[in-house]
């Protein structure tokens, strides 16, 4: 039974993730959540009507390694002295954590049409 844990998450997949997690529905629901199984059923599903075999585990596995490194990076750009190291999808993380508000000052949450959800994700591979 190959569940594919080790399977690689190419741009596109971590995008689509990211795009169904910024989705205030599911940041609320996984605000304070201690059983999240459901929740990450739902990413799940939401990633496989975008033709994207994830199971839950693998989502809730990808979800928590963007934050922990989200947050690793954060502590160690907090050090005096230190360059500001970045991540792959570094700001679309950080828009999502720190619950910007859409507005102008939210430079380029808004504008990178990650929480609006309207974004080609297709369009970016070419």
């Amino acid at each position: 039974n190959d569940t594919g844990a080790g399977k690689h998450w190419s741009d596109n997949e971590v995008r689509a993730l990211i795009n169904i997690w910024s989705d205030e529905k599911i940041q609320q629901m996984l605000e304070g959540a201690t059983r999240n199984k459901e929740i990450f059923e739902e990413i799940a599903r939401r990633l496989m009507k975008r033709g994207i075999d994830r199971d839950w585990k693998q989502c809730r596995t990808k979800y928590k390694n963007l934050k922990y490194e989200y947050r690793a990076l954060q502590k160690e750009n907090e050090h005096l002295g230190n360059p500001r190291k970045k991540m792959r999808f570094y700001d679309e993380v950080d828009c999502i954590l720190r619950r910007q508000p859409l507005g102008p000052s939210s430079w380029g949450c808004e504008s990178s049409s990650l929480l609006s959800g309207t974004k080609n994700f297709s369009d970016e591979i070419k």
